[in-house]
């Protein structure tokens, strides 16, 4: 496989610095969020104004990722094998369209503030979400972008492509590790005051 991909090509390392840079953004950025509320300071005080602002720059870097990701396979160098296959383009489509429902689905359920970190600006859900697709998945958003970026890997015949979805689905799981205990923990701070005041009452 490594023979199709050219690694001399600064698109290539762009694009993988920008898939890098953009859940170790939104982490960094929701941990001082949570820790010294620095979005909401820069918005007068609103912590959901600051939700939705950083929901924007989430929104607008991922199209940016994703820009610089189609870019990058542009200048790479296609497999033969993978253009010459009849199960290659179908299982493109699959993946596409199982990835999108994934990450749109979330969305619709979680909402806007849901989406974007709302959480770590005190915007909390009521309860945890378990229907369709937390139900398939923890963490469908990024298992849906991951299959996204997978299925343009493959309908292009990009080898580096699938090198660079490999390095989505890597940093995902690291994201994984700090994002499940933090927000876990934040939720249970709220059960832990909940019963703290029912007890006082």
């Amino acid at each position: 496989m490594f023979e199709y991909v050219d690694f001399t090509k600064p698109s290539f390392w762009l694009s993988a610095g920008m898939i890098v840079f953009n859940p170790t953004f939104w982490n960094i950025a929701a941990r001082q969020e949570y820790h010294n509320k620095v979005i909401t300071k820069l918005f007068g005080g609103s912590s959901r104004i600051g939700c939705y602002a950083l929901g924007v720059t989430i929104f607008s870097i991922g199209i940016i990722r994703d820009l610089l990701y189609e870019r990058a396979l542009r200048e790479q160098p296609s497999s033969p094998t993978l253009a010459s296959s009849p199960i290659v383009n179908p299982l493109a489509v699959m993946l596409f369209a199982s990835g999108n429902v994934l990450v749109l689905s979330s969305m619709w359920v979680l909402g806007v503030t849901g989406t974007y970190l709302g959480d770590y600006f005190g915007i909390l859900m009521d309860e945890k979400v378990t229907s369709f697709p937390f139900n398939v998945t923890d963490a469908p958003m990024y298992w849906g972008s991951t299959m996204s970026f997978l299925a343009t890997a493959l309908w292009f015949g990009k080898p580096a492509g699938i090198l660079l979805t490999g390095i989505v689905a890597a940093v995902y799981q690291v994201a994984l590790q700090f994002e499940d205990p933090f927000t876990g923990e934040i939720y249970a701070k709220r059960e832990r005051e909940r019963k703290a005041g029912k007890k006082q009452t």
